[in-house]
């Protein structure tokens, strides 16, 4: 039996990336999974691999959008179980670089996607799931949310407040059944963040980070699966780095 048998899971932004990795896992180990993203044919592609699972279109920063997605869980299987808050937008890691250049906007589309976009999603999973006596809710926060790195201070702010939000919903809600915890992945070899970091940024953070390859997708999955099932049953309030050891010491802001 499956570590999910029987659980129902929406992983946003599943369509590629980390998201896709944890789907595909959730999916192997036994879960229903609903494939959330803003780019519907990569959530189609990903969803028509797995069995049973089903879509969801959906932009993480825009409430009516979230309730819909949770509505889909709901619909196609009876409930929700578990929630991996994972969208992101990696578009603007290229910019995010100078405080005092940085366009507001970009600001406030990484704190919607980012941290609103998991408040979001939290604060329309728990009814669903204390319906069902509890569930386990999983979000990605980053590294960055941690140290500072000389780059990425409105990511980093975004994701820092991704922490803080875990352990408010561990502590309003475990006593009801409802586990929140967060993985915090350093640098992962994503399609996003190959198309989107600056020149020469991966091959200069392979030589810094002191294990002998960059994080995979499917090491990060790997932890959310964890967190998702039983086996952290008495896991709650944690942020898990998944960064091969990189905040240690964190020189990255050489790159």
């Amino acid at each position: 039996m499956g570590r999910l048998e029987g659980k129902v899971a929406i992983v946003t932004g599943a369509g590629r990336g980390i998201g896709e990795a944890t789907a595909r896992l959730m999916a192997l180990e036994g879960a229903s999974v609903v494939v959330a993203d803003l780019n519907r044919s990569e959530a189609e592609r990903v969803a028509g691999e797995l069995d049973g699972a089903v879509v969801a279109e959906v932009d993480v920063s825009d409430e009516e959008s979230v309730i819909r997605m949770i509505d889909t869980a709901v619909e196609a299987f009876g409930g929700l179980d578990v929630l991996h808050n994972n969208a992101t937008d990696s578009a603007t890691n290229a910019v995010d670089t100078d405080i005092v250049t940085l366009d507001m906007a970009i600001f406030d589309r990484l704190v919607a996607v980012n941290l609103k976009g998991q408040f979001m999603g939290c604060k329309h999973a728990i009814p669903r799931m204390l319906e069902r006596g509890g569930g386990s809710i999983v979000n990605t926060a980053s590294v960055d949310g941690f140290v500072g790195r000389g780059v990425r201070a409105a990511y980093g702010a975004s994701k820092a407040g991704v922490v803080l939000l875990t352990k408010s919903v561990a502590s309003q809600y475990g006593s009801r059944g409802i586990r929140c915890n967060a993985v915090a992945p350093g640098l992962v070899r994503t399609p996003g963040a190959e198309l989107h970091a600056p020149p020469g940024y991966v091959e200069a953070a392979a030589s810094l980070y002191p294990m002998p390859r960059l994080c995979r997708p499917e090491d990060v999955a790997k932890a959310v699966v964890f967190l998702a099932s039983d086996d952290a049953a008495y896991v709650n309030a944690t942020t898990l780095m998944v960064d091969g050891g990189a905040t240690v010491y964190m020189p990255s802001s050489r790159l």
